[in-house]
């Protein structure tokens, strides 16, 4: 007797095509990430399953299309963990995140990596953090986002290693890797994957990466636990969401299909091409896990005097 999947004995949904929102614009690591997804789910699902981008105020835009969606598991939201921090960076973010959506579920974490530009000496975290501390005051670095992980994982490193630094504000991390190449800013902490051609072609220079195991796509760069910072490890995440008043039994079945997915992409290879590991969780882990997120999230911010724009 062959089981079927809970969303295959289902009969009824999905019945048509469905959509899944990106909030920022296409070519990015979000939107690869999404993409593959997609295309993923709709040979599961035998339904079709279009990538729409909505790019815009942070990623806003998308996010209040979604909530404001009919909530009929049709429409759903695929974003980064800056989706959940809006009411932390964002004086008058139009949707609490943890209230206005429902978690369907976790895609895959991402790991970071340092870069410099390419003329400054140092070659190791090590030499990094003592250059820095002995002159801060030419040591700056780039922020693509307000809440973005590269913001959040630059605190936390300033934190643990007790850096000075001067933070310089970009609209997305191109115009920010290219500064860093330029030497116009000195340093850049972001999503691997965005930075790996400019690294790779030796236009950055990377120093680290903050997972806890080196990469296959940059083997060479160690990791912060290998280069004296034990403690120091962060990850964005990808995760779906779909409008809040989405029947439970839909979102259940959607988690189910996602996690199918992830598990096919991650044998694939599919998701370590984009630097992305497969990290699923169910619906209610992912609240929960959001849930710490976001209060952790917070405090760093708070503690570094960040106040919300």
């Amino acid at each position: 007797m062959t089981v079927l999947p809970a969303w295959a004995q289902n009969g009824k949904f999905p019945d048509k095509m469905m959509r899944i929102v990106v909030p920022f614009a296409a070519g990015g690591g979000v939107d690869q990430t999404a993409r593959v997804l997609a295309t993923q789910l709709g040979h599961q699902l035998g339904v079709s399953v279009i990538v729409e981008n909505k790019p815009g105020a942070s990623g806003v835009l998308g996010g209040r299309f979604v909530q404001t969606a009919p909530a009929d598991g049709y429409t759903l939201l695929f974003s980064a963990a800056t989706h959940v921090l809006a009411r932390e960076v964002l004086s008058n973010a139009p949707y609490d995140p943890q209230t206005d959506f429902a978690p369907v579920a976790r895609v895959g974490e991402a790991p970071l990596m340092l870069v410099i530009a390419p003329t400054l000496a140092p070659q190791k975290l090590q030499d990094l953090t003592a250059a820095i501390r002995k002159e801060p005051e030419k040591w700056s670095t780039g922020i693509p986002g307000a809440g973005a992980p590269s913001h959040l994982a630059t605190l936390l490193l300033a934190q643990q290693a007790k850096l000075k630094l001067t933070y310089v504000a970009y609209k997305g991390t191109q115009p920010a890797l290219v500064d860093v190449a330029g030497g116009h800013i000195q340093m850049l902490l972001d999503s691997m994957i965005s930075l790996l051609p400019l690294a790779k072609s030796g236009k950055v220079k990377p120093i680290v990466i903050t997972s806890t195991a080196r990469s296959p796509l940059m083997p060479d760069v160690p990791t912060a636990q290998e280069s004296g910072m034990p403690q120091f490890s962060y990850a964005s995440w990808y995760g779906v969401w779909a409008p809040k008043d989405t029947p439970p039994e839909r979102v259940k079945l959607l988690s189910a299909a996602i996690a199918q997915a992830v598990a096919e992409l991650g044998k694939q290879g599919a998701l370590a091409n984009l630097g992305v590991d497969p990290a699923p969780l169910e619906p209610e882990a992912f609240r929960r896990y959001i849930a710490g997120y976001v209060t952790q999230s917070a405090e760093l911010l708070k503690g570094a005097g960040f106040r919300p724009e």
